[in-house]
C-alpha cells in the first residue's frame, strides 16, 4: 500500500507562484481523483483498514498544493501514527461502553441512555481537539510548524455547555457558541512563536444568519403556534379519558379542526428539512466567509470574498456526478443481473443462490457507497478547499518573516479518538 506523495519542494513552488498572489491552490484535480479511486479500491480489499492511509494522502495533496506567498505547506503527518491512536482509542472506549451498558442494567436504568450521551459526547469534543492539536503539529510551513496549547477537557466542557443552548434555542445561540469557541482554540493556536486570536462578532453572524433561520424555522414554529392556540386540550383529555374503539375518532370530533392543524404542522416541518437542505450551502458561504474573516495571526489579517454562488457550484458539481454515477450503477447492475442470474439458477441449489444474493447484494452496497463518497470527496471537499483558499486575501505577511520555531509534535490518540467516534475529518 504505497502512499501517493504529493509534496511539492519550497524551491519549486515560488517558481510557480505568480507574482502579487500571495495565496492560490494548484488545482491538481485529476491526481486527486486517481488518489481517491485507488484508495476506494484498497478500502474494499482491506474491509476499511486503509482509510487511515487513505486519509493521509490526501492531506498530503491538499497541503502541498496550497501555496502562502510562494511556498506550499506541507503535512508531516503518517497513516501508522494515526492507526496507533485509533487502537489507543478503541482500548479506551471499549471498557466506557461496557461500563455504560453495565450501568443500564443496574438502578440507574433509563437515566443511563442520557449519562451515556452526555458521556459519549463530551468525549466527541474533546477528540475534536485533541485532533486538531495532532493536525496543527504536523503542518508545517517554511519549516516552521503550527501547534495548539490549551485543555482538551476544558474545550469539551465549553461545547458541551454551549451545544445544550444550542438545542434549547433552536440554533438561535449558534453564533455566540461558534464565536467562544472559535476564541478558545485561536487563542492558544500558534505559528511558531505567533500567536493567533479571533476576532469574529457573533451579533454579526447572527445578523447574517437570522433570514436563513425564519426561512427554515420560521414556519415550523408558526404553524406550531397556531396549533397549540386552535386546539381544544382540555376537550382532547376528556376524549382520551373516555377512551372507546375509536380515540382518533372522538378526539376529531371535538377539535374538527385538528387533522389540518396537524397536516399544516408536518408540511412546514417537512419544508423546514428540504429548505435547511437547499439554503445549506449559502449558509456554509456565509460561516466561512466570517470565520476566515475573523482570523489573526499577529499582524497577518486574513478576509474573504468567498460568494455563496461558488459553494452551490460546488454542490451542484457533486449532485451532477452522483446522478451520473447512479445512472451507470443502474445499467451496469442489471447487466450484471442478466449474466449472472440465469447460471445461478440452472445450478438448482437453493443453498448456493441463498449465499450469492446477500453477497452480491453487500458487495454492490459496498461499491456504491465507495463510489458516493469517491465523487464526494473529489467534488465537495477538493471544491470547497480550493474556492476557500481563492477567496482568501491576506495582508502583514512581512510577519511570518520574523517567525521562530516552536512547539513540539503532538500524539495522533486525538485523531484516533475522533475516528473511533465518528468524528474525524480533514
Amino acid at each position: 500500500m504505497n502512499t501517493f506523495d504529493a509534496t511539492v519542494s519550497a524551491a519549486q513552488t515560488a517558481t510557480i507562484a505568480p507574482a502579487g498572489d500571495p495565496v492560490r491552490f494548484r488545482d491538481r484535480s485529476r491526481a486527486f481523483w486517481r488518489l481517491l479511486i485507488q484508495g476506494a479500491i484498497w478500502l474494499m480489499f482491506t474491509l476499511g483498514i486503509y482509510r487511515f492511509w487513505l486519509v493521509t494522502d490526501m492531506r498530503r495533496f491538499l497541503w502541498a498544493n496550497t501555496e502562502i506567498a510562494g511556498d506550499a505547506l506541507d503535512y508531516t503527518g503518517t497513516a501508522r501514527e494515526i492507526l496507533l491512536g485509533f487502537l489507543i482509542a478503541i482500548t479506551l472506549l471499549v471498557p466506557i461502553n461496557v461500563a455504560l451498558f453495565v450501568a443500564g442494567l443496574s438502578v440507574l436504568g433509563q437515566w443511563s441512555a442520557i449519562i451515556g450521551f452526555v458521556a459519549l459526547t463530551w468525549f466527541g469534543h474533546f477528540a475534536v481537539y485533541r485532533a486538531r492539536r495532532y493536525r496543527l503539529t504536523r503542518t508545517v510551513f517554511r519549516g516552521i510548524r503550527f501547534h495548539q496549547e490549551g485543555a482538551a477537557w476544558r474545550y469539551a466542557f465549553y461545547a458541551l455547555f454551549w451545544w445544550t443552548l444550542i438545542v434549547l434555542t433552536l440554533g438561535l445561540a449558534y453564533p455566540w457558541a461558534q464565536a467562544s469557541l472559535e476564541r478558545y482554540k485561536m487563542s492558544h493556536t500558534f505559528y511558531g512563536d505567533l500567536g493567533a486570536r479571533f476576532v469574529g462578532s457573533a451579533t454579526q453572524l447572527f445578523l447574517r444568519g437570522i433570514v436563513l433561520w425564519l426561512i427554515v424555522i420560521g414556519p415550523f414554529l408558526a404553524s406550531l403556534a397556531v396549533a397549540v392556540r386552535a386546539v381544544d386540550w382540555r376537550a382532547i383529555g376528556e376524549a382520551v379519558a373516555r377512551g372507546g374503539a375509536d380515540p382518533w375518532g372522538s378526539i376529531e370530533s371535538v377539535n374538527p379542526n385538528l387533522g389540518r392543524v396537524v397536516a399544516a404542522v408536518m408540511i412546514t416541518g417537512i419544508w423546514g428539512i428540504l429548505a435547511a437542505g437547499l439554503l445549506y450551502p449559502a449558509f456554509q458561504a456565509m460561516l466561512l466567509r466570517w470565520w476566515t474573516s475573523g482570523v489573526r495571526f499577529g499582524d497577518v489579517i486574513a478576509t474573504s470574498r468567498l460568494r455563496s454562488g461558488q459553494m452551490y457550484g460546488v454542490y451542484l458539481r457533486f449532485v451532477g456526478y452522483a446522478l451520473l454515477f447512479m445512472l451507470i450503477a443502474a445499467v451496469l447492475g442489471g447487466i450484471a443481473f442478466a449474466v449472472f442470474a440465469a447460471p445461478i439458477r440452472s445450478l438448482a441449489k437453493p443453498d448456493v443462490s441463498e449465499i450469492v444474493g446477500p453477497a452480491a447484494a453487500i458487495v454492490s452496497y459496498v461499491v456504491v457507497m465507495l463510489g458516493y463518497s469517491t465523487i464526494y470527496q473529489a467534488t465537495v471537499k477538493l471544491r470547497s478547499w480550493r474556492v476557500a483558499f481563492e477567496a482568501l486575501e491576506l495582508s502583514g505577511l512581512q510577519a511570518l518573516d520574523r517567525v521562530q520555531a516552536r512547539g513540539a509534535p503532538s500524539s495522533a490518540f486525538g485523531e484516533g479518538l475522533a475516528d473511533a467516534l465518528n468524528m474525524g475529518g480533514m
